[in-house]
C-alpha cells in the first residue's frame, strides 16, 4: 500500500516541482507548464501506479482543461482526440486482431509448432529464427508495425505457451526472451533499409529539402552495413546473455511439436482462410503502399476476418487488450505531438546545440546526434519526431564550421529505427510487445536503456569513423 502511495505521490510532485520553477530563457510560461505535466507522466508511465492507459487518459485531458494546447476549449479538445485519428494507433489496434484471427483458427499454434518441431531444440535457435522472419521482411515492409506487430507478433505469441511459459510468473521460461528479441531486432532492420522503416523516407526529404543533400536506397544501405552486421548477428546472442531464458534447450519438446501436429490433423478452412487474408494483408502491406494505405489494408483484412467468421464482432469488443493500447497510444501521442506544438522540442534542440559551441566539429556532430536519439524519450511517433527536430538539429549541425554534413544527416536518419527501442511508447510495435505481458514494465525500461545505449554506441562508434572513411 505505501508503495503504491509513492508511485502516485513522486509523479504529481516532479510535475508541481518543475512548474514552480521559472521558465527557462526563450520558452513560454505556457509551454513549461505542459513540459511539467509531461515529465510527471512518463514518471508516472515508469513507476505505473494505474495503468498506462488511464495515465495518458488523465494526461491528456488535464491539459485539455488547462487549456495549455490551445487558445480556446475547441481547439484544446481538439488535440486531446488527435491521437485517435493516428493511423499507427489503428494498425497496432489491428495486430492485436490479427493475433486474435491466429488463434482462434489455430493457425498461429500450428506454425508455432512447426517452428519449434525444426529449430525448438535450443532457445537461441528460436531466436535467430525470428530474428531472420523479420529481416527477410523489412526491405520490402515500409511499416515496422505491420512488419512486426501485425505479421511476426501473432505467430510467436504462440510459442511461450509450447514451453509452459505465459505472461507473470513464469514469463523468463522463454516467452520474455522471444518476444524482446523480436521488438529489439525490428528496431535495428528498420535502420537497414529505406524501406524498413516509413519515417525514414520522411527523413530523407527532409535532408535533401534542409541540407540539398540526396541519398540513394544503395548508399542508405551501404552506409549502414558494417553496423548492422555487428547489430543483427550478436543480438539475439546479447539478448540470450543479458536477459536469458530459464529454458535454454529442450530435446522433448521437438517430440511433443510433432505429436501434437499430428493431432491437428490437416489444415481446417478457417485456418486456410486465415493464412489467405493474411497473405493478402503482407502483399498490400509490401506492394500496395501507393494504393492502399497500411492501416487501410489492416482495416480492410479486419473486416473479411468478421464477414468469413474467423472473428465475431463481439470477440473485438472483448478483446480488452486492444483497446486498453489503443487508448494509451493514443494517448501518449496526443501528449507527445503537444512538445512540438508548445514549441518545447525546438526550444530544447536550440539550446542544446548552443552549449556544445567550441569544440571540435566531430565531438560536436557525435554529441547531436547522441541529444538527436535520447530526445525521443519525448515522442511516442518516429514520425513526429522527424518533423519536429530533424530540420532543427541538421541545421545547426550544418552552421558549424567542418562538420561533414552528409556523414550527420546520415547518422541522424540512420538513429531513427534503433531508437525505436527505449521505451515502450518509442515506436509502434512497442505497445504491442508490451502489452503482451511477457516482458514486464521494469524490464522493459531497463532493457530500452541498455540495448538503447548498445545501439547508439555501435551507431556512433563503427559507423562515425566508417562514414568519414567513404564521405571524408
Amino acid at each position: 500500500m505505501k508503495s503504491l502511495i509513492w508511485k502516485s505521490v513522486l509523479p504529481l510532485l516532479l510535475g508541481v516541482v518543475i512548474a514552480l520553477f521559472p521558465a527557462p530563457q526563450g520558452l513560454s510560461l505556457t509551454a513549461w507548464y505542459y513540459f511539467a505535466i509531461f515529465a510527471a507522466v512518463i514518471l508516472a508511465l515508469i513507476l505505473e501506479p494505474m495503468p498506462a492507459a488511464a495515465i495518458g487518459f488523465i494526461g491528456v485531458f488535464l491539459v485539455a482543461t488547462l487549456g495549455l494546447a490551445g487558445p480556446k476549449p475547441s481547439d484544446s479538445i481538439r488535440w486531446a482526440l488527435s491521437g485517435f485519428s493516428n493511423t499507427t494507433v489503428w494498425l497496432i489496434f489491428g495486430a492485436f486482431m490479427f493475433a486474435l484471427g491466429y488463434e482462434k483458427t489455430g493457425l498461429g499454434r500450428r506454425i508455432a509448432l512447426v517452428l519449434v518441431e525444426f529449430l525448438g531444440k535450443r532457445t537461441l535457435g528460436l531466436g535467430y529464427a525470428v530474428a531472420f522472419s523479420d529481416l527477410i521482411l523489412a526491405p520490402f515492409t515500409p511499416s515496422n508495425t505491420a512488419r512486426s506487430a501485425g505479421t511476426i507478433f501473432p505467430i510467436i505469441r504462440n510459442i511461450p505457451g509450447l514451453y509452459g511459459s505465459a505472461p507473470g510468473e513464469t514469463s523468463r521460461k522463454i516467452g520474455a526472451y522471444i518476444m524482446w528479441t523480436a521488438f529489439a531486432t525490428t528496431c535495428v532492420t528498420s535502420s537497414m533499409f529505406i524501406t524498413a522503416l516509413a519515417p525514414n523516407l520522411l527523413a530523407l526529404e527532409l535532408v535533401n529539402k534542409t541540407a540539398k543533400i540526396s541519398i540513394s536506397w544503395t548508399e542508405w544501405f551501404l552506409g549502414f552495413l558494417p553496423v548492422g552486421i555487428i547489430l543483427f548477428s550478436v543480438l539475439p546472442y546479447l539478448i540470450y546473455k543479458i536477459y536469458p531464458p530459464e529454458i535454454k534447450a529442450s530435446t522433448e519438446v521437438q517430440a511433443w511439436a510433432t505429436g501434437e501436429l499430428g493431432k491437428m490433423g490437416k489444415f481446417t478452412r478457417k485456418e486456410l482462410v486465415m493464412a489467405l487474408l493474411a497473405i493478402l494483408a503482407l502483399t498490400l502491406w509490401i506492394f500496395g503502399g501507393k494504393i492502399v494505405d497500411a492501416t487501410t489494408a489492416a482495416g480492410v483484412v479486419i473486416s473479411l476476418m468478421v464477414i468469413t467468421g474467423i472473428v465475431t464482432w463481439d470477440d473485438i469488443l472483448s478483446n480488452k487488450a486492444a483497446w486498453n493500447v489503443l487508448v494509451w497510444f493514443a494517448t501518449l501521442v496526443a501528449m507527445a505531438d503537444g512538445l512540438n506544438k508548445v514549441g518545447f522540442v525546438t526550444w530544447f534542440a536550440k539550446s542544446a546545440s548552443a552549449l556544445l559551441t567550441g569544440m571540435s566539429p566531430i565531438v560536436i556532430m557525435v554529441c547531436l546526434v547522441a541529444i538527436f536519439f535520447l530526445v525521443h524519450y519525448m515522442f511516442a511517433s518516429i514520425t513526429a519526431h522527424v518533423t519536429a527536430v530533424l530540420p532543427v538539429m541538421l541545421a545547426a549541425g550544418a552552421l558549424v564550421p567542418g562538420i561533414p554534413v552528409k556523414v550527420f544527416a546520415l547518422l541522424l536518419c540512420y538513429s531513427l529505427g534503433i531508437m525505436g527501442i527505449i521505451s515502450p511508447y518509442a515506436t509502434g510495435p512497442g505497445p504491442v510487445y508490451f502489452g503482451s505481458g511477457y516482458v514486464n514494465r521494469k524490464d522493459f525500461w531497463t532493457l530500452g536503456l541498455i540495448f538503447g545505449l548498445i545501439f547508439l554506441a555501435v551507431l556512433l562508434a563503427v559507423g562515425t569513423p566508417y562514414l568519414l572513411s567513404i564521405y571524408p
